[in-house]
């Protein structure tokens, strides 16, 4: 009897070890080519900002009251039209993200936009943003600073292509130039001002 219940016991562990370690790859398998996907449907004509706005995607499920905030003190976006926008069926926060960054890179405000892309949608941003005849170089660069700059508030890190890191450095020196920035004005001394 003790055979008998020996082997039942290596079968259920066998059993219960294969249960549990075949989800891994699978998930893991799962989420990258979720990403993969997530990138892929930016199509922003801009490789490198296509995969910020899906991993700002992913800080936003995580944090969405952080990537409001966000919104709402740097983009010029208030917090109830941020949330409802992202309730709406489609919208992404990578997708509200790009639209207020660009809108305000051109001087409009984030509603023009989000409504240039709720029309025009199936046809993906990269012909949105050319249609408004605005698919400008110093746009997307606005938008690709815009985002170092909100990956450094949120201290998460970033990986600058070169253009990115000849244009704001690296982050212990954009670091160096905030707090520099953050500096009062030095005042004259007395004798200085004779």
């Amino acid at each position: 009897m003790s055979r008998l219940r020996e082997r039942l016991l290596q079968a259920c562990l066998g059993l219960c070890l294969g249960v549990l370690l075949a989800p891994a790859p699978c998930s893991a398998q799962a989420v990258t080519a979720s990403a993969a996907v997530d990138t892929a449907a930016y199509a922003t004509g801009d490789g490198w900002i296509d995969r910020q706005l899906a991993d700002i995607d992913a800080y936003a499920r995580r944090y969405p009251d952080s990537y409001i905030d966000e919104l709402a003190r740097y983009l010029d976006v208030r917090r109830g039209y941020a949330a409802a926008v992202l309730q709406a069926p489609g919208w992404r926060a990578g997708d509200l993200y790009l639209a207020c960054a660009w809108a305000q890179a051109h001087a409009r405000s984030c509603r023009e936009q989000v409504r240039a892309y709720s029309a025009g949608r199936a046809q993906g941003w990269q012909a949105v943003l050319a249609s408004q005849g605005e698919a400008d170089n110093a746009g997307y660069r606005a938008v690709r600073h815009a985002i170092v700059a909100s990956y450094d508030r949120w201290d998460r890190p970033i990986v600058l292509d070169a253009r990115l890191q000849q244009q704001l450095g690296d982050h212990e020196q954009r670091l160096g130039r905030a707090r520099d920035a953050l500096q009062p004005p030095a005042t004259p001394t007395p004798a200085a001002t004779r």
